[in-house]
């Protein structure tokens, strides 16, 4: 992999799975080359991500390629440089992830999204959980926030939610004074 232009290879891939979700491969199995999956590896990525990219693309029209491009530019860079490459071993356990209605500060969704996007960022999802899906973009759109910029805001004030729950309410407020 070339550090230089592995954006290319990404978009490459990227489309490659799109066609390919497009010509009715339902499972990440599936979507991907052995050598498109060692390149997601390569960057801290997996099969699965590219899929659920993928599958929300075709199914509703995002996230669009440069948004899955910066997510996962932020997951590699947390990958090459804080994990030193090396995969975590540990997941996610959903079970204890807080309901989706579940508020912290009157936000809608937060409580829920810090430690999926932990999750996201340290490559610890379980395979049946997508960062960005429906649900994020929904929260992501309503206070204004790029699903990269979140990932780069949680890795941020990774061990400090308080302050990671400062930067969201302040932006979501911008968001409002401005009618964003």
């Amino acid at each position: 992999m070339s550090h230089y232009d592995f954006h290319r290879q990404f978009r490459e891939v990227y489309d490659r799975a799109r066609a390919t979700f497009n010509q009715g491969a339902k499972d990440a199995a599936a979507l991907l080359s052995t050598e498109d999956v060692a390149f997601l590896q390569s960057i801290g990525g997996r099969a699965q991500d590219m899929f659920d990219y993928a599958e929300d693309a075709v199914n509703y029209g995002e996230p669009d390629p440069e948004t899955a491009l910066m997510i996962e530019s932020v997951r590699r860079d947390y990958f090459l440089n804080i994990q030193k490459g090396e995969r975590s071993n540990d997941e996610l356990d959903v079970s204890t992830m807080p309901p989706k209605n579940a508020s912290v500060r009157g936000i809608e969704w937060l409580p829920r999204i810090i430690p999926k996007t932990k999750a996201k960022l340290r490559g610890e999802l379980p395979q049946d959980l997508m960062y960005c899906c429906g649900g994020d973009r929904k929260f992501f759109k309503t206070h204004d926030l790029h699903p990269a910029e979140f990932l780069r805001a949680v890795w941020a004030y990774e061990d400090d939610d308080d302050k990671l729950i400062d930067w969201v309410e302040n932006r979501s407020k911008v968001a409002v004074q401005t009618g964003a």
